[in-house]
């Protein structure tokens, strides 16, 4: 009888004209309540795209027409569905919130958008990197915060329309997802973005980001540092990690520890750098330009002629110039397409893989934040310890913007050389005890003692 039943009542919803309902554009199959998560829309009976949120429908564009008192079809179902789901995308945090939503219509003339924003800020981005402004690192992480603001806005969100309450949820949500130091950096990357818009003059105010959206405070970075404990190898923990590294990483430690130079440094170090003679690197910092001049040590100067002479094959031609390329002749820290994001780049640091896995190997690892970079912490402490910490800045490369910079012409090589040996006889002739040990030492000092008053 069932049966009996549900077949006339396909038969006279057949009879009665009405077009076939379109499938799920994603699998094919009929609409059901297994496609709430496959598809986020239905089709319904007037021929639009709906969903019910909160007991209400709403609708989000039309798979059909009706032409004389008959529900005909669009042309390009697939497309209509397409579009449907992208204005539901551009509404649903209103919709859900019970709120009108901001997003009308997904008209380009509706004012300037994220849309329109993101790829005009990453165009003028883009000019940049192809005149050397600015590297394919910094474009690649510009892209991942324009993806961000798509996620949280919408990109038919007009730009002039975001409000204090917007920012005040998107940080609530970095905070809940990153560390503070990253939170940190893409609040900088956000605000960037979006002065772009006023900069530029497509709106007529600044956007207001209010209170919520401030960088994290220096007294929470600070808080932040303390809790992970200091980035600072000890020299009886450099030593196995010098013993057992292969002649390319082996070679890069040394230069790490040598003059603080990071894993970006030694990737695009040119083999030109280097004056084997006079046992002088002469090679300015990738990230600020400023020219240094470091005296290597003769353990560094041998560790490099071995990484050379042992280096494999380049893959390009334009590496051939380079001290390191990795074993299957790729530079130690490249940029490369992304394999899955169509547009977009990803960052493989080779560098930092391989330091990582020989820390776990010597069972250094565990320590939060520790990498190849520690090095050049571990540097700047120890070469502090010289008394000299104008050449300790000219040795890192770091921009000295006070008014001595300006007048100061020149930093002799002897105060250059003698930061270097300085940290040479604290790896090789010093003390081996290690200064996380010294460190519990000092802390233990400066506890306060009782007394007992009898």
């Amino acid at each position: 009888m069932t049966e009996q039943f549900t077949t006339t009542r396909k038969r006279r919803k057949a009879d009665n004209g009405k077009p076939e309902k379109p499938k799920c554009p994603r699998c094919g199959n009929a609409f059901g309540r297994a496609h709430k998560d496959c598809y986020p829309l239905f089709p319904h009976a007037t021929g639009r795209w709906a969903k019910k949120i909160i007991g209400r429908l709403h609708y989000f564009g039309r798979w059909a027409n009706t032409q004389a008192g008959e529900i005909i079809p669009v042309d390009d179902v697939d497309a209509s569905a397409s579009e449907a789901e992208e204005l539901y995308n551009a509404q649903k945090i209103d919709l859900h919130n019970g709120r009108k939503p901001k997003v009308e219509s997904l008209n380009a003339d509706d004012g300037y958008t994220i849309r329109n924003l993101c790829n005009e800020f990453l165009t003028s981005k883009l000019h940049k990197v192809d005149s050397g402004e600015l590297s394919r690192h910094t474009f690649s992480d510009y892209q991942r915060s324009c993806d961000l603001l798509i996620e949280a806005f919408g990109k038919w969100r007009r730009v002039d329309d975001l409000a204090p309450d917007d920012f005040e949820k998107l940080r609530a949500k970095l905070n809940k997802e990153l560390s503070i130091v990253t939170v940190k950096n893409e609040i900088n990357r956000c605000r960037i973005i979006l002065k772009y818009a006023h900069d530029q003059q497509k709106i007529e105010k600044p956007v207001a980001f209010g209170q919520s959206f401030d960088k994290p405070s220096a007294r929470a970075l600070r808080k932040l540092r303390n809790e992970a404990g200091p980035k600072l190898f000890a020299a009886n923990e450099l030593t196995p990690i010098l013993a057992e590294a292969d002649p390319w990483m082996r070679a890069m430690v040394l230069l790490g520890i040598n003059g603080g130079l990071g894993n970006t440094d030694c990737a695009n170090l040119p083999k030109s750098a280097i004056d084997f003679e006079s046992g002088w690197l002469m090679y300015p910092r990738p990230k600020t330009e400023v020219q240094r001049r470091i005296p290597l040590w003769q353990e560094t100067l041998e560790a490099l002629e071995q990484a050379i002479d042992t280096r494999p094959k380049p893959k390009n031609l334009e590496d051939d110039k380079l001290c390191f390329v990795t074993i299957q002749g790729n530079r130690w820290v490249r940029i490369t397409p992304s394999k899955t994001t169509k547009d977009r780049y990803v960052t493989v640091n080779s560098v930092s893989k391989r330091f990582s896995a020989l820390l776990k190997e010597l069972s250094i690892s565990g320590k939060q934040g520790w990498g190849f970079y520690t090095l050049r912490h571990t540097f700047e402490t120890v070469a502090g310890e010289s008394k000299d910490q104008v050449a300790v800045d000219a040795l890192m490369g770091h921009v000295d913007g006070s008014m001595a910079a300006v007048y100061r012409e020149r930093i002799s090589d002897e105060r250059l050389r003698a930061v270097a040996d300085h940290v040479h006889d604290w790896l090789f002739c010093g003390d081996t005890t290690g200064d996380s040990d010294e460190a519990e030492r000092i802390e233990a000092t400066e506890k306060p003692q009782l007394r007992v008053i009898g």
